[in-house]
């Protein structure tokens, strides 16, 4: 009976932690994104590479945009893994609990249904002409990054792109950050 009790206080707490990680995750992305932010209308774009002019940023990422995606992708793919490897541990053996049984299934469900929703949303976006893009889902929050070729996004491409998430993943607009790369 301990060792069910230790497993099972094992599985709360990693289950704890990856939704900690998540909300924290979408703490951050919001903070950062109300820094950037200051002074600007809701809904306006912000450019995450690049000065606007032409010129890089220098302390910006320091990557041009078709790297940072890729890297974007790869951190949020490797975050995804090793929260998916820490749920499936916690719900793997035969004394597991079928509470904690279930909550594993429900985060390894919602880390599955980000990753679709991720992909699909990016999918579209790109679809809709835009060179790239990379979004990042988290409990009640998105962030977008997208990257143009002309002078920016404009009120109708943020439109558009708000359009794409809220139809994807029902968040209201206030939850969505639109970040620029170009």
């Amino acid at each position: 009976m301990k060792k069910l009790w230790k497993r099972n206080a094992v599985v709360g707490a990693v289950l704890a932690l990856v939704i900690a990680a998540i909300v924290l995750n979408g703490r951050y992305a919001e903070n950062v994104a109300e820094a950037e932010d200051a002074g600007k209308v809701l809904g306006q774009a912000t450019e995450v590479i690049g000065s606007g002019e032409g010129e890089p940023a220098e302390a910006a990422v320091g990557q041009e945009p078709s790297d940072y995606f890729a890297t974007a992708r790869l951190s949020r793919r490797q975050a995804r893994d090793n929260a998916l490897a820490l749920l499936q541990e916690a719900g793997a053996g035969d004394e597991v609990d079928p509470q904690v049984a279930s909550e594993v299934a429900q985060g390894i469900e919602a880390l599955a249904g980000y990753t679709l929703s991720e992909a699909q949303i990016e999918n579209m976006i790109t679809a809709k002409g835009y060179d790239d893009c990379v979004v990042f889902l988290s409990d009640g929050s998105a962030s977008v990054v997208v990257s143009t070729q002309t002078d920016g996004l404009q009120t109708e491409d943020i439109a558009r792109i708000t359009d794409i998430v809220k139809q994807e993943t029902s968040l209201p607009a206030s939850a969505i950050k639109i970040l620029e790369v170009n």
